[in-house]
């Protein structure tokens, strides 16, 4: 599509943000405005996105959208939707929203419809959550399940354990979700240690079965098993893709789901990954619930008017955010506990999505690609992280309210308000105070002001709106780069330090086999810690 720097809208940005730079242009001074509000916002796909605080003006927004259409990226989005090959560096389509797609229209992969394989997958792992709701599946000494166990790494339960949280409210099957994802053993014995092995169902997530610490810790799970003198093939579930390792008789198991190449681990939550662990922990019928929230705001960022799409919006301030004012990072913000999972969630998704070097041509990109994220809920983020972001270093801030929360009956503080409005109170007052800022002549209680933060409400925490925020964040982060013309999907910048790490497990072999054996490295540092390692 051409350098983004060549663009004369590009060029016409960077001149708007030097006039946002203007005392007239302070965030206390706009925010002032008459109907500040109703012009930078929107509504839709039950959302609300307030993004009046954030350092635009009409003129901004104008050229934003302007660069959008340039770049084409509903089209972009329509083609991604509609099976194409848009992970080119991979050859391969994205469809983490076929997942969730509950229409009659056929989609194409190398001229075959998946709807039929998606829908067929989602009928099995529905039938077997009932199964083991019901009793009719039980474990090697037929007690009933009641502890699930996931292993999975990255995308193979970040996504997860965000939506079980956030969904916790729901989980009345009787049964309790763990998360085993850390080759660190400490992670495996904390969770081990808290459950009834008779009772316990292993749910092993890989795409493809060779992951390293996903087979560690699957490892240590069948040593587990064996010792309690269990069969682990009455106690395994595994997902992964056709002809796996993890798809194989010779290593039977309860029952076996399938993920395909063309959705991605990060994007995968609401394919059998997530499907399996969360119909399990809430029930198939509240999963649905949620894949139908998520379509929800597929379908707008798919239709909606670009001035009117909010997910779009978002990402384009976030392209104005980082590439015009210079902002490196953003801080997720959600003022509501069950959310507490959301931000390393979005973290995972946003920068292994767009944290790249080149386009989709294979030239080096011009302009800084993905922001930090990072996030914990309000109002425990006040009292850790928000000294630097009111006085130090200008973060962007993406609140999260809830209007309804999940427990009707609060008691009263001594000022007369429940726990949920003095959460509201906070919310509210930390926007204002960023954007405003505060006048003293004592230089320590002075605060500038004029930093940045958007306002996403939803009504409650249903599993149809933590379907919406799912997919709010994913088709954002796409949204983005697209417009910087690189490759969301692929993930080669995981792939080094992995190499690497093959070379030292097989140095660490020949000294297991061989106590005498001295280290053959080049890299001395390497080896100073090799030699630390065994010393013992």
């Amino acid at each position: 599509m051409g350098k983004l720097t060549d663009l004369s809208v590009w060029h016409s940005l960077k001149q708007e943000s030097i006039v946002m730079n203007r005392l007239e242009n302070h965030l206390k001074v706009l925010g002032s405005q008459p109907n500040r509000i109703n012009q930078f916002s929107r509504k839709g796909a039950g959302l609300f996105y307030d993004f009046s605080r954030q350092r635009v003006n009409e003129q901004a927004m104008e050229l934003l959208f302007e660069l959008a259409n340039v770049r084409h990226v509903q089209q972009q989005f329509e083609r991604m939707v509609k099976g194409e090959i848009v992970n080119s560096t991979e050859n391969r389509a994205a469809l983490h929203t076929a997942t969730r797609n509950y229409t009659n229209e056929p989609i194409w992969v190398n001229q075959t419809n998946v709807m039929p394989e998606i829908e067929k997958i989602r009928n099995e792992i529905k039938e077997f959550s009932e199964k083991i709701h019901q009793g009719i599946i039980r474990g090697s000494t037929g007690k009933r399940f009641k502890d699930i166990i996931v292993i999975g790494i990255g995308g193979s339960y970040l996504g997860p354990e965000f939506v079980a949280q956030a969904l916790s409210y729901y989980a009345d099957q009787g049964m309790n979700l763990y998360f085993i994802s850390n080759v660190d053993y400490h992670n495996f014995v904390s969770v081990v240690s808290n459950i009834d092995p008779e009772a316990a169902l292993w749910v092993v997530i890989s795409k493809s079965y060779t992951t390293v610490e996903t087979l560690s810790n699957t490892q240590a799970a069948y040593a587990f098993m064996k010792e309690k003198g269990l069969d682990p093939a009455k106690h395994v579930v595994t997902v992964t893709s056709k002809g796996s390792p993890g798809d194989c008789a010779e290593n039977p198991v309860i029952q076996t789901f399938h993920m395909f190449d063309y959705i991605g681990g990060r994007y995968s939550v609401t394919s059998a990954v997530g499907a399996v662990p969360l119909s399990l922990y809430v029930g198939y019928d509240r999963f649905e619930r949620f894949l139908k929230g998520a379509n929800e705001v597929d379908q707008h960022a798919q239709y909606a008017p670009l001035s009117e799409n909010i997910p779009l919006i978002s990402a384009l301030i976030s392209i104005w955010n980082n590439n015009f004012l210079g902002y490196e990072a953003q801080a997720i913000i959600p003022y509501a506990s069950p959310l507490c999972k959301l931000a390393p969630h979005v973290q995972q998704l946003y920068m292994e999505s767009n944290g790249k070097c080149a386009t989709l041509t294979g030239h080096q990109t011009t302009e800084s690609t993905g922001v930090i994220i990072f996030g914990e809920p309000g109002t425990n983020a006040q009292h850790s992280f928000f000294q630097l972001i009111h006085q130090g270093r200008t973060i962007p801030v993406e609140f999260i309210g809830v209007v309804k929360p999940q427990y009707g009956k609060q008691p009263k503080s001594e000022a007369s308000v429940s726990n949920h409005e003095e959460l509201w109170a906070n919310m509210i007052a930390q926007a204002s105070a960023l954007a405003n800022g505060k006048e003293s002549q004592d230089m320590a209680r002075k605060f500038s002001g004029n930093r940045p933060s958007s306002t996403l409400i939803i009504d409650d925490l249903s599993p149809e709106n933590v379907g919406r925020l799912l997919a709010f964040y994913e088709a954002r982060t796409v949204f983005e780069a697209f417009i910087w013309d690189t490759n969301p999907f692929d993930q080669f910048g995981v792939e080094l330090g992995k190499k690497l790490a093959d070379s030292i497990r097989k140095e660490m072999t020949k000294k297991n086999a061989d106590s005498s054996y001295s280290f053959d490295t080049q890299d001395n540092i390497t080896k100073y810690y090799l030699n630390l390692l065994y010393k013992g």
